[in-house]
């Protein structure tokens, strides 16, 4: 059994890492199979990322944070039912490509096992 404090430090321990462009950080979070997928559209084009596997996670999280800032970050709720979680959050997203910041929301479907995120599914739309 997953204890309620362990899921919601886990989660924190993401998004802060996430946000300070941590990548070694947020990869820490994630087990080594774990499965992500993110989807969402920008700009009206839909985008669609799968992957298993830690290195696969890494290499996609390394693309994010290398392209994208975080600012402005809050978490609207957490909701956790044992080792599962959703978390409902808001950031501002800076694309260093671009130059552009757009306000996003998104929406986290989390599975912890063994203290790790063994699954993670988010959903974004820009506001």
């Amino acid at each position: 059994m997953t204890d309620r404090l362990e899921v919601d430090r886990l989660l924190r321990e993401l998004y802060a890492a996430r946000v300070g462009g941590d990548l070694d950080g947020v990869c820490r979070t994630f087990s080594r199979d774990a499965k992500l997928r993110i989807a969402g559209t920008s700009n009206g084009n839909p985008i669609a990322i799968p992957a298993v596997g830690a290195r696969e996670i890494r290499r996609w999280l390394a693309l994010m944070i290398k392209s994208f800032q975080l600012t402005d970050h809050t978490i609207q709720s957490i909701i956790i039912d044992g080792a599962n979680a959703a978390v409902h959050w808001r950031t501002r997203v800076y694309s260093r490509i671009t130059g552009t910041s757009v306000s996003t929301e998104l929406i986290d479907m989390v599975k912890v096992q063994e203290g790790r995120i063994a699954a993670y599914t988010e959903f974004f739309v820009s506001r």
